[in-house]
C-alpha cells in the first residue's frame, strides 16, 4: 500500500495546486492513500492573515476543512483520502491551535518546528555571527521545542524533524547526540509517529528529513516512521516513496504507518 500523508496546496500561500489536484496525482501514481494537510492558519495573533505567504487566513479554515470532507467522499472507492492539518507548535498559543483544532474531526495533525528563538529554521542568515557554543544551543532549543510538542498531546505525527539543516548543511555538524537521541525517546514513550519528508531535495541540503543516522536512532528506540512527501505542487507526491521503503528495510524496520481518525494504521513495507 501506497500512502502520502504530507501535502499542500493554494491556500498555504506558497504552494500551487488545490485540493483535486493533488488527489489526482496520487491515483496517477498508483496510491492507495491520500492525506491533505496545508497549514493552519496563525491563530497566536488577533489579525485575519499575518502571514499570507506562510498559512492559510483563518477565514479559509471551515472551507478547507468542508472541502477535503467533499472530496473524501467523492472519490470513496477510488483513494482514501484523509483529512490532516499541519499545525506549528508555539508554547505560548498551544491553547488557542489545540480549542480551534479540536472542533472538527481531522483524522491526524502533523506537528511542526518552523521558528527557533523568533526566527524562521529556514532563515540562511540566522547563523551568521553565531559561536559555536550559539549554535549548539539553538540546535539544542529546536529539540527541546520538538520533545514540548511530542508531549503536548496535539500531535500524531512530528514533522521534518532536522529540517533545520534546510537551507544550513553545516546543521547536520554541530554535535547535540544526546539531544536527538533524548527527543526520539520522548517521542517514541508518546507514541508518536516521526515523517521520513522528501521534501530537503527543495532546500540547500538536499536529501530526506531526517538523516539516515537519525532514523537509525529512532528504530533503536522503536519510533513509528511514516511517510510524506511535503509536495507543494502537484507532481511531487508520493516523490521518492520506493527509495525511502528500501532504507527503512535497510535500516530494520518491517511496517510503517498511517493514521485515520487519529487511529494508527499499520501497513508492511513490501
Amino acid at each position: 500500500m501506497k500512502f502520502d500523508l504530507h501535502t499542500h496546496h493554494f491556500r498555504c500561500g506558497h504552494a500551487d495546486g488545490n485540493i483535486r489536484d493533488y488527489v489526482e496525482a496520487a491515483i496517477a501514481a498508483d496510491f492507495q492513500v491520500i492525506g491533505i494537510s496545508d497549514h493552519t492558519p496563525y491563530f497566536g495573533s488577533d489579525e485575519e492573515q499575518p502571514f499570507p505567504s506562510i498559512s492559510m487566513a483563518k477565514r479559509e479554515f471551515d472551507h478547507y476543512v468542508r472541502e477535503v470532507l467533499d472530496i473524501k467522499k467523492e472519490y470513496e472507492g477510488k483513494i482514501k483520502v484523509l483529512l490532516g492539518i499541519e499545525a506549528d507548535y508555539f508554547p505560548q498559543h498551544a491553547h488557542v491551535y489545540q480549542q480551534a483544532l479540536s472542533a472538527h474531526p481531522f483524522d491526524y495533525i502533523i506537528g511542526s518546528i518552523h521558528h527557533v528563538r523568533d526566527v524562521s529554521i529556514f532563515n540562511k542568515n540566522r547563523w551568521n555571527h553565531l559561536t559555536t557554543d550559539e549554535q549548539k544551543a539553538d540546535k539544542e532549543e529546536y529539540f527541546n521545542l520538538i520533545r514540548q510538542s511530542a508531549r503536548s498531546g496535539m500531535f500524531q505525527i512530528i514533522a521534518h524533524m532536522d529540517a533545520m539543516k534546510g537551507n544550513y548543511p553545516p546543521f547536520s555538524d554541530i554535535v547535540t547526540d544526546e539531544a536527538i537521541d533524548e527527543t526520539l525517546r520522548v517521542i517514541a514513550e508518546c507514541g508518536l509517529a516521526i515523517e521520513v519528508n522528501t521534501s530537503g531535495k527543495t532546500k540547500l541540503s538536499g536529501g530526506w528529513y531526517p538523516s539516515h543516522a537519525i532514523l537509525e536512532v529512532a528504530h533503536h528506540h522503536g519510533v513509528d516512521i511514516t511517510f510524506g512527501s511535503d509536495a507543494h505542487k502537484p507532481s511531487r507526491v508520493g516523490d521518492e516513496f520506493d527509495e525511502v521503503a528500501k532504507v527503512l528495510k535497510d535500516i530494520g524496520y518491517n511496517e510503517w504507518v498511517y493514521f485515520e481518525q487519529k487511529q494508527k494504521v499499520t501497513v508492511p513495507l513490501l
